[in-house]
């Protein structure tokens, strides 16, 4: 069990990564699936993955305390909202569409009411 959350941690890694360079992925969702993979798969890989700088710039404050800043939650929400809408305008079955709508909704909610929203460091102002 323990190889399958490693292959699989490796992959979320490898799909976020790529994120960083294509904005159409979002990087800190695969981010955070690798981090909750090498966690169960390894402590050796997990203490390596939250050593890199990968980590440290796109997931360590929201570990610590929650907090995102505006720019990485519109970084997510903007492309997963896009990607749901074009899967809903697309979708024929009912119980599909409300299901896109029930994702929306509870995506927005989490945004704005569960993770807190922190100012940019300095140099990004």
């Amino acid at each position: 069990m323990n190889y399958l959350f490693l292959a699989l941690g490796f992959l979320f890694l490898g799909v976020g990564t790529v994120g960083i360079f294509f904005p159409i992925l979002p990087t800190a969702p695969f981010l955070l699936l690798a981090t909750f993979c090498f966690g169960k798969g390894s402590r050796r890989v997990n203490d390596w993955f939250q050593g890199t700088r990968l980590y440290q710039n796109h997931l360590a404050d929201f570990k610590k305390d929650r907090s995102m800043t505006m720019q990485t939650k519109l970084g997510i929400l903007i492309p997963v909202t896009v990607f749901l809408l074009l899967a809903f305008f697309m979708m024929q079955n009912i119980y599909g569409r409300i299901t896109i709508i029930v994702l929306l909704l509870i995506k927005y909610l989490v945004f704005l009411f569960w993770i807190k929203t922190k100012k940019a460091p300095a140099e990004w102002e």
